[in-house]
């Protein structure tokens, strides 16, 4: 029998100055970066969000608290091979990852492929298995203001079962 289940995961950090944006895992040349106590990689956020929602594990939060000095400026990426050795842990597997980048300022277009390659080399799945979108909000609320990016993401996991 096979066990499926679904995960979602949001994430929002404030832009602010003499940091770097880095989404995805990819560094991207903007003159603002994200404020985070980690390297504050939305969608990295929002990914583990889903997986650990899926598997009923809280969140980030709870598993790397803002409050512990080793993730201070850490890779999120580092972070989601920690969540991906815990689903391994549990016998899950990613089916697909489906996201939504939100934000007005910079275009993200040139870097989802590169965004995408990341993931997918950390989670040690297939490239069509992780979708990535990116969207603006025609100017209207924080990001749309330009005072932050969020990030959406849905995963579906599968486990086999005896």
């Amino acid at each position: 029998m096979i066990y499926i289940r679904i995960g979602i995961g949001y994430d929002v950090h404030k832009l602010c100055e003499n940091r770097s944006l880095i989404i995805g895992g990819v560094n991207i040349p903007y003159e603002f970066g994200l404020l985070g106590h980690s390297d504050a990689d939305v969608l990295t956020h929002a990914i583990m969000d889903s997986i650990l929602g899926a598997l009923c594990l809280q969140d980030i939060g709870k598993l790397f608290p803002d409050t512990d000095s080793r993730y201070k400026d850490i890779s999120s990426l580092k972070l989601l091979n920690d969540v991906k050795s815990k689903m391994d842990e549990m016998d899950f597997h990613i089916q697909n990852i489906d996201c939504s980048i939100v934000a007005e300022a910079p275009k993200m277009s040139p870097f989802i492929v590169e965004m995408r390659k990341n993931i997918a080399k950390v989670l040690d799945i297939d490239l069509n298995q992780i979708n990535i979108k990116a969207t603006t909000e025609e100017g209207l609320g924080f990001t749309g203001n330009k005072e932050g990016i969020s990030a959406y993401c849905v995963c579906l996991l599968s486990h086999n079962s005896k």
